[in-house]
């Protein structure tokens, strides 16, 4: 079963459930979703729509942009739409993969080092894309950027 199709059930058993939050959020992925599918659409790609990579990357936008809102309305004394957003990324985060710890990370990052043949912090852009490519939804890029720029230099 596709990531789309889980997202689609997911939606219909918060609707009979009557999650509020669950089926606002599920709504909010489809539109992300749908979003994407046409601006795929308008560029030229007659494709049925972006895969589970594609969603995965959406997925990780949208924690992110939570975490971001989440911060600024802790900082502004708006703690219930604080507690609204961390609600939202509780349930788009039971779609993402298991998050790698740092342990794993470093691992990882040693590994496409090594596969690139990366030697110096010119071919940083190899292993991130080797790291993308591979680990999409599973690490925080923002921060292993610097720790693999940190080994390569």
């Amino acid at each position: 079963m596709g990531l789309r199709s889980k997202i689609t059930q997911s939606l219909k058993e918060a609707m009979k459930e009557k999650d509020a939050i669950r089926l606002s959020t599920l709504r909010l992925i489809n539109a992300a979703i749908k979003d994407r599918d046409i601006a795929l659409r308008s560029g030229g790609e007659d494709d049925v729509g972006v895969g589970d990579d594609e969603i995965l990357v959406i997925l990780g936008k949208m924690v992110k942009q939570r975490q971001e809102s989440a911060r600024a309305y802790e900082e502004g004394g708006r703690l219930e739409l604080a507690e609204k957003e961390l609600d939202e990324i509780k349930v788009i985060t039971t779609f993402l993969p298991r998050q790698l710890d740092e342990a794993e990370t470093a691992a990882a990052v040693d590994k496409a080092i090594e596969k690139t043949g990366a030697s110096s912090i010119r071919d940083m852009g190899k292993v991130m894309g080797e790291l993308k490519g591979r680990y999409t939804g599973q690490m925080d890029f923002a921060k292993v950027g610097p720790m693999v720029k940190v080994r390569l230099s």
